[in-house]
């Protein structure tokens, strides 16, 4: 697909979320908050010469993340520096906490689950009641945690359409009596986790047919070959972008733990960067929902575009920076 369709397609999802955004606000006071929705970031002289290095993890929705984080900052008047390739959670946490970068892009799901150990059950499926609990662990780590994006990144059953029309699927629930007859793909790990596998058999009773472990990297090629007829997905990937041809099936029950992502700094690196600070973060993500992300992922894993120039148009059609 052409870059012009791309940023065409980008626009208009952007306009949903904008719109969808004023409705929510319609019927409150008359304040207009600097922290979400549309509005070009204002440079304060007053955050020159702070200095902020933004990092990310290694993969390609962590770098755009990264660089929509770094470049508003830069638009806030930020004196601002990347490490977007860190690595894993772990390498990145000890890098905000030896003051090698100032914050990054982490996901609630992941913070609870690998930072203090949140068995995967007791992790909320909520949004807020995550961050919340997140938030608060945290904090008594030194570590602020911004609120959560609207979109989340999470496991998710998926399918063909056409095996899901076929089958009448649209929920988790309706497997119920089906299951059995069918092959589940998913990775290694996948038996023993409750947003997979585990998961479902305990919380849903299912029992398949097959389950076949798959590199993360085949989960779509396993349902495109007929090897699988369901597949654990992730809801934010780029292959769901303006496309009808695979279909997610609702978690019905609530099982699977929320992944919004949730930016986390130092504490006195945010309280000495000041307001601007968060209010430019909270911003440039309120327009992240899910099929925004999955259309950003899709211009960078699909059509190869660079994460910066991807998170740059993204910032400029939400009318965040010029």
């Amino acid at each position: 697909m052409s870059t012009k369709i791309r940023l065409r397609a980008l626009f208009a999802l952007l306009a949903v979320a904008v719109l969808s955004i004023g409705i929510a606000a319609c019927g409150g006071d008359d304040e207009t908050t600097t922290s979400a929705g549309a509005g070009l970031i204002e440079s304060n002289p007053d955050n020159s010469g702070v200095q902020i290095t933004v990092g990310s993890k290694n993969f390609t929705e962590e770098f755009i993340l990264g660089e929509i984080y770094a470049q508003g900052l830069e638009a806030a008047g930020y004196d601002v520096k990347k490490q977007l390739n860190l690595g894993s959670e772990t390498i990145a946490l000890r890098a905000l906490k030896d003051g090698d970068i100032s914050g990054y892009p982490e996901y609630t799901s992941t913070a609870l689950g690998s930072f203090f150990q949140v068995p995967a059950d007791e992790i909320p499926s909520d949004a807020q009641e995550a961050y919340d609990k997140a938030k608060a662990d945290l904090a008594n780590e030194g570590v602020v945690a911004y609120p959560p994006t609207p979109f989340a990144d999470a496991n998710a059953v998926g399918t063909l359409t056409s095996t899901a029309d076929k089958l009448g699927l649209t929920t988790i629930s309706d497997l119920k009596g089906k299951s059995q007859d069918l092959t589940l793909a998913g990775s290694p790990q996948c038996s023993e986790r409750i947003d997979c596998l585990a998961g479902l058999e305990q919380n849903y009773g299912l029992k398949f047919k097959k389950f076949i472990p798959v590199d993360i990297g085949l989960r779509y090629t396993v349902l495109d070959k007929g090897d699988a007829d369901l597949s654990i997905l992730f809801t934010s990937d780029a292959q769901l972008a303006n496309s009808d041809k695979y279909t997610i099936l609702d978690d019905d029950k609530g099982i699977i733990p929320a992944g919004n992502v949730i930016f986390i700094a130092d504490q006195k690196v945010a309280d000495q960067a000041g307001p601007d600070f968060g209010a430019t973060i909270e911003k440039v993500q309120s327009n992240l929902t899910l099929p925004v992300i999955q259309e950003l992922n899709s211009r960078v894993d699909i059509d190869k575009e660079e994460p910066a120039a991807v998170a740059h148009d993204y910032l400029k059609s939400s009318g965040y920076v010029d």
